[in-house]
């Protein structure tokens, strides 16, 4: 009998025995991977399983303005979640979360019966609220900390300071641009689970605490801020204009001390619209027509928008052509009430009256058209084009806020006779008032293009300084020799030009008006302005005001000049910048110097019968009973016939 297993069959469990032992290998090759290189992964994957995670939203930075006063702040709220697993009740947590926290009672508990790990039921619930939640002890309910930003002074900058979302994260303005340092880093309260994601009983919660953003300390200054979006919201209602502004700056180092706009709106509420008629109306518009009218709310017309800044360029008309001297301050001209170019003949604002003859200074002063269309046409089209860009308006600014424009100019082989006579005058161009500042700035702080900016430094909880922000000049379109020169030219057109309304006893001021005709021509709509500085010997304070579509008298001197002397008449005390008087000056009346006294605390009648005494004018803002604060401030040092400003509430 043979035994001998055939040779087929011996092959066949070789072959199965070769597979098993492959088999085995790659099983021990992947049990060494495992261990060796996906052991950290799914550790992880299986702690995440094993534990449920509830992110608790960092305490976002404050916003401060110069003087460390919240702009922008915090304030700790709560947030009400529920988890599916852990409902016991879910009729009864829905009924109470939607009595207690003032929701439809069905989507609530749409929500509680949602099979998520974690529904949010509702955010932003104050801390009174909230704590009437947790002492119920609902099986499922949660509740944790959360955060609401907080805007102590309403409308105060809105279009600069912006606002947040839901989500706490910027949306516009500095919490936008500024996000990355204002946020912080989220923490998270960390709970073991079952597979079925139930809390395991015994279990200990892990707290890992949230790590606040920093704060921003910015260059504003919130009491001149307030009293810049006083003195153009009282000029655009007054002037039933469509809108105005008003940029305060320091013009040797970009500081923007204020950026006021009006209207402006609620950052508290900033998706209720702030036009009446829009208002009247939302409910049938559609969302397209709703996100329109809130984005243009939003906008900040001093770096969002462009516009022909008329006469105000012939500031840097004139620099460029002192700069390369095809004029002097005693260089002479006629004005015979307009130009004849090629062909086209561009009228003189003073037209069909004239100047006649007259210096180049006394051109600046009259703010003469001819003069100006001269000194561009010597300067020729190439050199008036390279100053433009000298002075950056073919650039943004650099201004730490997002969505700045630019300027729109001609392309520099399309500027024919005409255009660089409409040019030198502001027209046929457009840029922001914020280059146009900026530019004026060049032309009296010594010659140097200075970076506008709003943020400072980043402090961390402590109060320590973590960062400070650093600005570099832009370039020197002009020489300091020249700067000089213009400082003088455009103080004499406040002392006796058109800008006359502006003169403020004991301070030298320099400046420039501007009436610039909107598009289409002659259709009845105007922008007037005046942009000055102070003092003029050496300027730490440069602002321009801007009424867009002021009705009846619309002219830059007569609008804009009052606002502007207004506006200096307290800004420059308050500034620190005391004022020197001549002897002339001190005779006149109103003129003697005083000082300002303390009217905090009192009540609005006293405050008048002691105004009255010290022969003072006030004015008081708001309907409460008591004085809050005051603007100038005790101490300050100001004219007889300034305002001082009592706010009540």
């Amino acid at each position: 009998m043979n035994n001998r297993v055939p040779l087929g069959a011996r092959r066949r469990a070789v072959f199965v025995c070769a597979c098993i032992e492959i088999v085995l290998m790659l099983l021990l090759v992947r049990l060494f991977y495992i261990q060796m290189f996906m052991a950290p992964e799914l550790q992880k994957a299986a702690y995440e399983q094993q534990t449920r995670d509830r992110l608790i939203a960092p305490e976002r930075g404050d916003i401060l303005d110069r003087n460390g006063t919240p702009i922008a702040t915090t304030k700790t709220v709560a947030s009400v979640s529920v988890i599916h697993a852990q409902v016991e009740e879910p009729e009864k947590v829905a009924n109470v979360l939607s009595e207690k926290l003032d929701l439809d009672y069905n989507e609530t508990l749409e929500k509680v019966n949602k099979r998520v790990a974690l529904m949010r039921i509702k955010t932003k619930v104050d801390k009174e609220t909230a704590e009437e939640i947790a002492s119920l002890k609902l099986k499922g309910v949660m509740v944790d900390e959360d955060i609401l930003r907080v805007y102590p002074y309403n409308t105060l900058a809105a279009q600069v300071i912006g606002f947040v979302g839901k989500d706490n994260q910027g949306i516009i303005g500095l919490e936008s641009k500024y996000e990355e340092y204002l946020k912080g880093e989220k923490g998270k309260i960390m709970t073991q689970t079952d597979g079925r994601g139930r809390e395991l009983e015994n279990s200990e919660q892990t707290r890992v605490a949230p790590v606040p953003g920093y704060d921003l300390v910015t260059s504003i200054d919130v009491n001149l801020q307030q009293y810049a979006e006083q003195t153009i919201e009282k000029v655009v209602r007054g002037k039933s204009a469509k809108r105005g502004s008003i940029i305060i700056m320091n013009p040797q180092n970009g500081e923007m001390l204020a950026m006021a706009s009006y209207p402006s709106f609620d950052l508290n509420e900033p998706y209720k619209i702030n036009d009446a008629e829009l208002e009247a109306n939302w409910d049938s518009m559609s969302q397209k027509e709703k996100n329109d009218a809130l984005n243009q709310m939003w906008r900040n017309f001093n770096i969002n928008d462009t516009y022909e800044p008329g006469s105000t360029f012939k500031v840097i008309t004139s620099a460029a052509g002192l700069q390369e001297g095809v004029v002097t301050e005693d260089s002479t001209f006629n004005c015979n009430g307009g130009r004849t170019v090629a062909g086209r003949y561009i009228k003189c604002w003073r037209s069909p009256r004239s100047h006649g003859s007259e210096t180049f200074v006394q051109g600046v002063q009259n703010s003469c058209n001819p003069v100006f269309m001269d000194v561009a046409a010597r300067l020729g089209s190439d050199k008036f084009y390279e100053y433009m860009i000298k002075f950056g308006f073919d650039k943004k600014t650099g201004i730490d806020l997002p969505g700045e424009a630019v300027g729109i100019m001609h392309k520099k082989d399309k500027i024919g006779p005409v255009e660089l006579a409409t040019m030198s005058f502001g027209q046929s161009f457009q840029i922001t008032p914020l280059q146009l500042i900026r530019a004026i700035s060049a032309a009296v702080n010594g010659g140097r293009l200075v970076t506008p900016h709003f943020a400072m430094e980043l402090k961390d909880e402590t109060g320590a300084t973590v960062k400070t922000f650093e600005y570099e000049d832009a370039g020197n379109p002009i020489s300091a020799e020249t700067s000089e020169k213009m400082k003088k030219i455009l103080e004499s057109v406040v002392a006796v030009g058109t800008g006359n309304k502006t003169y403020i006893p004991g301070y030298r001021i320099g400046g420039k008006t501007a009436t610039s005709e909107k598009l289409p021509r002659k259709s009845g709509k105007y922008i007037a302005s005046f942009c000055a500085f102070a003092p003029a010997e050496d300027p730490q304070v440069i602002a321009i005001v801007l009424v867009d579509e002021p009705q009846g008298v619309y002219y830059g001197g007569q609008v804009a000049g009052p606002v502007m002397k207004e506006l200096l008449t307290n800004a420059l005390p308050y500034l620190g910048i005391s004022p020197r008087y001549t002897e002339e000056e001190l005779e006149m009346d109103g003129v003697a110097p005083l000082t300002v006294a303390n009217y905090v605390g009192m009540t609005v009648g006293n405050a008048k019968n002691e105004a009255a005494k010290a022969k003072v004018t006030i004015e008081v803002i708001g309907e409460g009973e008591n004085v809050k604060s005051q603007f100038p401030p005790e101490g300050t040092a100001i004219n007889q016939n300034s305002k001082i400003l009592l706010y009540t509430d």
